[in-house]
């Protein structure tokens, strides 16, 4: 065993002098290395890329320094609206992607005008977006949002908007009728005006395009009810010698018409079903009938008041109205 003596000092610093020169050596060997590693020029080196044209994809190699560079190397084409990613005068290192989205020409029917643009998108949503058109919840898009955007095709959006609105309206009047018998049949008055009332209505609209397509009443409340007309009907009337026999019908006028032989022209009288007591009045306009014992002759939609059109031949009386 060596004793702590100058020997054994002198050996411990000759192996330490001998290790920092060693890592010194070391050290300047690698760093001399890394520094001419940096300054080597790799721009005109063959390089591996991929090129993914759409949905076509294929590794080639170029000696190209910008993405441009390489598309025209491999006699890519492009159109002005066509996009790379990256974009195209970037520099290309080993193993880089090179997008190429082809642009498509477009229609967009949206806010009453047809927008004609081209795009890149790979959605129908993502088209919308390039053109800064914004979808609210309700509107509806045709194709679908998710849809692939075709060339030439239209898109449509149509705008859905609901509002909640509360109008104020007019409630019509109804008309009631009470007979009186001390006046003249022909007579009428009204015995108590109507008048209208008001409401408020609460409707929820639905637009499309700004177009109202459908209203829905959520709730009603009278603000003021109408008031009902009332209108009395005169019964009373005068009647002459009444007259039997047999009734006909024939069309003419199509109203509540008769011709008679005994009662003038432009005179009322009343007719009335000797089967079933069923009366109307009717105005004479012409002359007739000719038949034996045929008495009167009405139009068809008088008959129809009193008897079926198949009976033909009715037993009738005929009263004159003098009133």
């Amino acid at each position: 065993m060596i004793k702590n003596s100058p020997t054994k000092k002198l050996i411990i610093f000759t192996i330490c002098l001998l290790a920092l020169v060693f890592s010194g050596k070391f050290f300047t060997y690698f760093f001399s290395d890394s520094a001419r590693a940096d300054s080597l020029d790799f721009s005109n080196s063959a390089k591996e890329i991929t090129i993914m044209d759409n949905d076509f994809s294929f590794v080639t190699q170029t000696r190209a320094i910008t993405i441009a560079e390489a598309l025209s190397e491999k006699d890519i084409k492009l159109s002005p609206q066509d996009e790379t990613i990256p974009e195209k005068d970037t520099l290309i290192y080993p193993g880089i992607k090179i997008q190429i989205n082809r642009a498509i020409k477009i229609k967009i029917q949206v806010d009453n005008k047809t927008l004609e643009n081209y795009s890149t998108a790979k959605t129908i949503s993502g088209t919308l977006g390039e053109n800064n058109l914004v979808i609210g919840r309700l509107d509806k898009v045709s194709p679908d949002m998710n849809s692939r955007p075709q060339s030439n095709a239209t898109i449509v959006v149509t705008r859905i908007n609901i509002e909640e609105k509360t109008v104020t309206e007019d409630i019509d009047f109804k008309t009631t009728t009470n007979t009186d018998s001390k006046l003249g049949w022909q007579e009428k008055k009204i015995t108590q005006a109507g008048a209208k009332g008001s409401q408020e209505t609460k409707y929820k609209i639905t637009y499309k395009n700004g177009q109202e397509v459908s209203r829905v009443i959520l709730e009603k409340n009278i603000i003021q009810p109408p008031t009902a007309q009332i209108v009395t009907q005169g019964t009373y009337m005068q009647l002459g010698k009444a007259d039997k026999g047999q009734g006909t019908w024939y069309s003419f006028q199509g109203g509540l018409f008769a011709a008679s032989t005994s009662i003038p022209k432009g005179s009322y009288a009343k007719v009335t079903n000797l089967a079933s007591g069923k009366s109307v009045v009717v105005q004479i306009n012409d002359y007739g009938p000719q038949g034996k014992g045929r008495i009167i002759d009405l139009d068809k939609v008088a008959f129809q008041k009193i008897a079926a059109i198949g009976a033909g031949v009715i037993g009738v009386k005929v009263e004159p109205i003098l009133n």
